[in-house]
């Protein structure tokens, strides 16, 4: 069941922007807005912008923007129905059910609530096993012989299970939990060949809790303590509907707060990992528990930061099994470092040998990017062997085609060839036949998927909006461009950015197509050169008709609002004024999406060109590299602009 939108809208009548984000970072006041360097990427001046007015917040350097809410949502790493409840639970707001839900979603919501309060009860009695004498004896002294506090034990829930086979079922079922609900919890078995006989899944182990971002316990991770080799050393919930294992990573709930602080994410493989780096005071650690990692994993880390750094066992074989998973980092964005302990050591083991400092101190000193680590783990048997060293190299290139950003992966490129000792272009020729298939093999994939398209470029030209040309549309942006360039290009966006450096930095590589919005911006540039920070009227000097003519239609309005609407109906309007910041960064945003659009439309062209006249392979590679491209580009800036983009 979901939350009722009386609640939602009290939560959203009561929530106010700049209370709520005072709650993590502090806010400065200048102007109409408030400031603050943003909670969601590094930077040294504020960029992270909150209009108290409008009642929301955008950060003009990652994009970040949105409501209370929102905001909620992106710090904690929650989804809507949870941030509702944090919210709610801060002003004293009461959550209320949705009455409006059908039968059905009613008893899906109740059932899930219901998986939800076994689990803590669940968690809640192992943690108070460890207090029996069985759990004394055998569950915390294996965590106190590993070193773990007891405000360790806390932090994590760690628990113990009693050997015996329906200790948590009895204690369940007294409490009112049904059967049904505990198989559903993953909690107890039913006997192979006899549904009637029912048992604890976890016996006679130490339990690890696993919580979802909010807190909750979404299933277990369980170690035996016996030599017991016909039993598996871990046993782990089974998938439920709270808990997925490909979407949660061990440790997050613990870690999130610290990874965006540090802006570094470190990977570990095991539950005992995650806690003994914690012991050691480093607290952004999260564990894939043993599992391969999965592309919703990697989203979840990214939602935090941008940096993973993969500590590996000094295992040097297993180091190479595992090399996929950096692989699959890099697809998803991420900047990834790697640690090898020393051989025979894990995270956990090397931690509690060398101690909290040094440990630390090795971290800082042994981590490299990824291509180091992946060329010095093959580096020996590669030296004199001249078909390794080529399959090598052919890893090293496969790994940099999975860098989406073109500016990083050319650094990597450049750090390739000095370590492998090759020529950069071989690197980068080998690199581009790769990203090119790849960007092939995308293209025609979409056009197959697009059963209605008539020609084999149909899906990917962008529709001419209401018949308008893109060179039309074009021309708009720019008079638009120009227009807060000369109406606000003296104000500031930022402390230290005015308007005008931070449209001519934006668009210094663009060139105008209409040629009186070049006359403009060369006197423009000709006053600051000067000393002067144009204003409008500077303009209206000039000795051009056609620049005097356009300064003109630039700073009048068509319509003014009347006064009487706040004095004497308290109506209240925002204008771009309000808010300068976003309205400037949104239509540079604009004018690039229309420069973009126009040079997809010539990109087309030239390739429909090379069809029809039969060209070589080589040049209709070229064209389609330079269209997936600007692709690339237009959905880029269509995100940062919200176009939801369907297909």
């Amino acid at each position: 069941m979901g939350i009722s939108r009386a609640t939602t809208e009290k939560v959203r009548e009561r929530a106010d922007i700049e209370d709520v984000v005072n709650d993590y970072v502090p806010l400065k006041k200048k102007g109409q807005n408030l400031w603050a360097c943003c909670p969601f990427h590094n930077e040294k001046s504020p960029s992270f912008s909150v209009s108290p007015a409008k009642q929301i917040y955008k950060c003009f350097g990652c994009g970040k923007a949105g409501d209370p809410i929102q905001f909620v949502m992106d710090i904690e790493g929650l989804g809507f129905g949870e941030a509702i409840k944090h919210l709610a639970v801060k002003y004293g707001i009461e959550v209320e059910e949705d009455h409006t839900s059908t039968p059905e979603d009613i008893q899906a919501y109740n059932e899930k609530e219901s998986l939800y309060i076994a689990l803590n009860f669940a968690k809640d009695f192992f943690v108070q096993n460890l207090q029996t004498e069985e759990g004394r004896a055998i569950g915390l002294s294996y965590f106190k012989e590993r070193g773990f506090s007891q405000s360790i034990i806390e932090k994590f829930d760690l628990g113990y299970t009693l050997d015996g086979w329906d200790h948590l079922l009895k204690a369940a079922k007294a409490a009112g939990h049904s059967e049904e609900i505990l198989l559903k919890a993953g909690l107890i078995l039913q006997k192979e060949g006899d549904p009637t006989r029912v048992y604890d899944r976890f016996r006679g182990r130490v339990t690890f809790t696993i919580h979802n971002l909010g807190g909750k316990p979404i299933g277990f991770g369980a170690r035996i303590l016996t030599q017991d080799k016909k039993q598996p050393k871990y046993i782990n919930s089974p998938e439920t509907d709270v808990y997925h294992k490909s979407d949660v990573l061990y440790g997050m709930f613990q870690a999130k707060k610290s990874i965006r602080e540090k802006d570094n994410c470190y990977l570990v493989e095991g539950y005992t990992d995650v806690v003994s780096l914690h012991l050691s005071g480093i607290e952004n650690v999260v564990a894939s528990s043993g599992t391969s990692l999965t592309e919703n994993q990697i989203k979840l880390i990214k939602r935090f930061t941008d940096n993973v750094t993969v500590l590996f066992d000094g295992d040097s074989a297993g180091i190479k099994a595992s090399l996929r998973g950096i692989d699959m980092l890099l697809e998803g964005g991420l900047n990834v470092k790697a640690v090898v302990f020393p051989d025979g050591d894990d995270p956990d083991s090397y931690s509690r040998k060398v101690g909290s400092q040094a440990f630390t101190d090795y971290l800082e000193k042994n981590a490299q990017d990824f291509i180091a680590f992946k060329i010095g783990l093959h580096a020996d048997e590669a030296s004199n062997d001249p078909i390794k060293r080529a399959d090598l190299i052919k890893q090293v290139v496969a790994s940099l085609s999975k860098i989406a950003d073109p500016i990083i992966r050319s650094v990597y490129v450049r750090q390739s060839a000095n370590l492998l000792e090759i020529e950069e272009e071989i690197i980068q020729v080998e690199l581009n036949k790769i990203i090119l298939k790849v960007q092939k093999d995308q293209y025609f994939r979409d056009q197959r998927d697009d059963e209605s398209q008539e020609t084999p470029f149909e899906n990917f030209l962008p529709t001419k909006e209401e018949g308008i040309s893109f060179s039309s549309q074009l021309e708009a942006q720019e008079r638009e461009m120009m227009r807060m360039l000369v109406n606000y290009g003296f104000e500031m966006v930022s402390e230290e950015l005015s308007v005008c450096e931070y449209l001519l930095q934006e668009t210094q590589e663009l060139v105008f197509e209409t040629p009186v919005f070049n006359k403009i911006l060369k006197l423009y540039k000709e006053a600051l050169a000067n000393g002067i920070l144009p204003q409008p009227q500077h303009f209206l000097t000039s000795q051009d008709a056609e620049v005097r003519n356009e300064i003109i239609t630039m700073i009048s309005r068509k319509h003014e609002i009347s006064k009487l609407w706040e004095e004497r109906f308290q109506i209240f309007t925002i204008s771009e004024a309000d808010d300068l910041a976003k309205s400037v960064y949104d239509n540079i945003l604009r004018l690039k999406q229309k420069v973009v659009k126009k040079m997809l439309e010539e990109a087309r062209s030239k390739i429909k060109e090379a069809q029809d006249q039969k060209e070589s392979n080589e040049i209709m590679d070229e064209r389609l590299k330079v269209y997936m491209e600007l692709k690339h580009y237009q959905t880029e800036i269509d995100k940062q602009l919200g176009i939801v983009i369907s297909n």
